[in-house]
Formats: structure tokens, C-alpha cells, sequence
């Protein structure tokens, strides 16, 4: 008895198979990464990213967990990913896992629709600008600052001088400006969704149920469940992975297979940044 042409087809391939990729974006966001701490930039996702519109299917899921970072970088990887689903024609579904919170928020607004686990966090809509003050510190352990500028602002906020009212001033109308872009995002994504609530851009965070009901997200579920009632009950879910360069090697930044010396150099770097970054999970419980 012969077998229908379809069944000597890749699973992927047949009919009534339907292929959803999906991406894994986690980690805090910000410009520059490094071998030992997993970092969210349009540099290190725009890849994985493009790889993701390139399957003929119907949507691309993006499992996403971050805690926020860099507004800049967020609107990039959130730009890219809207770019291409308007060039490729493919609906976009976010599913939030632990946080998808500030700078993590404004990524999940790529998605057409937002999927959140009740116990999710999402939100947090606000800027915040950190860091530390040492001007005490270094005069109790015999340090003299020396710094020489041209132009009398170009060494505000230096955190080995004290606060000045009016560095902090000019820092806070910089923050408004992004927090009303973020808003305005918000806003041009959520739209009618969006409960009229007081607190919804005071920088609050709430649980994923707490998120559906102020209209930050659409729904609560799983990736896989949520898929396959969209679907049908054979929807498939493809992980996509980081493209990989000459000899299978996995590519870093700049092309190139990371070495045992990178990693060694990054291990000792950027001890500030790690305990920062640390600050931003913990900030959500996590």
C-alpha cells in the first residue's frame, strides 16, 4: 500500500505541522557583555533574532526574562524585532517567565500579544540612574583627586565629588524625557488595553495576573499551551540558537570564538557592574 506523499516529508515540513520558532532573550540589558554574564544587546540578539524571521511559519515566540537596563538597548532589540515582523508578515507572541520589567517591559511590547505566568512581574515603567559616592572614602585612606576639565559641567555627578543640586536637576529632566518615551510606547502598543490607573507609570512592578488586569499583558499561560490553542494540538516549537561561524565555532561580538584568556580577563572585571546587575534581579525577588 503506498503511503502519502506527505508522510515522506520532514515533520516540519508536512501539512498539518505547524513550526513556531522560538528565541530565549534573558539576562539585564546593556551595551557591553562579556563571556561569563549573559547580557541582552541588539549585538548579541540581533542575530538570533533575524535567524528566528527566517523559518516560513506563521509567528516567532520569544520567551523573555529580564529585569531591565539600558533604555537604549531596549528600544533597539524592541525596533529590530517590530522591523521584522512588519518586513516577514509574522505575528509576534511574548511569553514573560520570571520579569519582564523596565527595560524588559519595553521589549515584551514588541509582541502582538503578551503572555505572562500569573506569578510573573511585569512592568516597572519608570527610569532609575545609579551608583555610588567614594568623595569620603578616598580622603580617609590619604587619596587626593586630581581631575582637569574644559568646560565647567564636564565632571558632573563624579562620584569622588559631592552631590551637587543642580547635577541632580539636569539628571532628572534627562530622566523625564525617557520615562515619557517609555510612556509613549506604552501607550502606542497597549493602547484601549490599558486600565486607567493611577500607578501604571509610576515605575510600580505587579504580578503577571495583576499585570492582565491593568492591560500590560494579554493573557496567562505557558509558552507551549497558549501556542497550541492558537494553533491546533500538533504545533511544534523550534528553539532557535546562536548562529555559529567557521567550524561550528559559536560566534562572539566581534566574530571570533571566545578564548580561555577572555574569559579569564572578564572573571576579574567589572566587579561594580556584577553587583549592580545583581541589585536589579533582587529588586524583583529573584
Amino acid at each position: 500500500m503506498k503511503q502519502p506523499l506527505s508522510r515522506l516529508l520532514p515533520k516540519s515540513l508536512r501539512s498539518d505541522i505547524v513550526t513556531i520558532p522560538v528565541i530565549r532573550l534573558q539576562g539585564t540589558i546593556m551595551a557591553s557583555g562579556s563571556p561569563v554574564r549573559q547580557h541582552l544587546s541588539l549585538a548579541s540578539t540581533a542575530g538570533l533574532i533575524e535567524k528566528a524571521f527566517s523559518y516560513s511559519a506563521p509567528a516567532v515566540a520569544i520567551a523573555l526574562n529580564s529585569p531591565g537596563g539600558s533604555p537604549v538597548q531596549s528600544r533597539l532589540i524592541y525596533k529590530r524585532i517590530r522591523d521584522l515582523a512588519e518586513e516577514k508578515t509574522r505575528k509576534v507572541f511574548v511569553f514573560v517567565e520570571d520579569v519582564a520589567a523596565s527595560g524588559g517591559y519595553m521589549i515584551a511590547l514588541a509582541g502582538d500579544e503578551i503572555i505572562a505566568d500569573p506569578s510573573s512581574i511585569v512592568g516597572s515603567i519608570g527610569v532609575v540612574s545609579s551608583g555610588f559616592g567614594f568623595q569620603e572614602m578616598i580622603g580617609k585612606i590619604g587619596i587626593e583627586r586630581r581631575m582637569h576639565t574644559s568646560g565647567r559641567n564636564k565632571a558632573i555627578l563624579d562620584p569622588f565629588q559631592p552631590e551637587k543640586k543642580e547635577d541632580v536637576e539636569h539628571l532628572k529632566s534627562i530622566q523625564e524625557e525617557l520615562h515619557q518615551a517609555f510612556i509613549a510606547l506604552v501607550k502606542a502598543r497597549r493602547g484601549a488595553r490599558l486600565a486607567d490607573d493611577d500607578d501604571l507609570f509610576t515605575g510600580l512592578f505587579w504580578s503577571g495576573e495583576r499585570g492582565k488586569a491593568l492591560g500590560l499583558v494579554d493573557g496567562l499561560s505557558d509558552m507551549r499551551s497558549y501556542l497550541r490553542s492558537r494553533y491546533g494540538d500538533k504545533t511544534r516549537l523550534k528553539l532557535v540558537s546562536q548562529p555559529r561561524g567557521l567550524f561550528g565555532r559559536r560566534l562572539t561580538l566581534f566574530g571570533a570564538a571566545t578564548r580561555g584568556v577572555d574569559i579569564a580577563a572578564a572573571a576579574t572585571d567589572g566587579l561594580l557592574q556584577a553587583a549592580e546587575e545583581q541589585a536589579l534581579w533582587r529588586r524583583y525577588g529573584l
